[in-house]
């Protein structure tokens, strides 16, 4: 009998921005890159390629096209709310990278409105603690239907 994959925020989440040039459009308007060119030069991605991932990410709701020209019309892309909360994701993924993934200094380094350097952390909403895997535990998961 065959059995379906488990159902988790996860794999939705990744359904819509786990692919490279996705999450890299997403890097470069967050760094406040908006207009196709740009972005097609600071990924590296293809210009066809880049043009289905950021229409995706225009209809999935992360991303909205503004008109800033008319003659001819050109648009740029700016973050919807939902695009705006992914900052702490890449941010978090960049600090993984820093240390996991990248030889030397990191290439991109983050200044914190205090003054120091953005070293970013996971903490829980209540206790604000730093969430830890030991810390945590299941209250409920999903099983896969078969």
């Amino acid at each position: 009998m065959p059995s379906r994959p488990r159902e988790c925020s996860i794999a939705n989440a990744l359904a819509v921005v786990g692919e490279r040039w996705s999450m890299l459009a997403m890097r470069e308007i967050l760094l406040g890159v908006r207009r196709f060119d740009q972005i097609a030069r600071n990924t590296g991605a293809s210009r066809d390629i880049l043009a289905v991932r950021l229409r995706k990410l225009v209809d999935v709701g992360l991303l909205e096209r503004e008109q800033y020209e008319e003659h001819p019309p050109r648009y740029e892309y700016v973050l919807t709310e939902a695009g705006q909360a992914l900052h702490a994701v890449l941010l978090t993924l960049m600090a993984w990278g820093d240390r996991y993934v990248t030889e030397g200094d990191p290439p991109t380094v983050w200044e914190h409105e205090c003054g120091e350097v953005l070293r970013p952390i996971t903490v829980c909403a209540h206790c604000h603690e730093p969430v830890r895997p030991e810390g945590m535990s299941v209250l409920r998961i999903d099983q896969p239907r078969p």
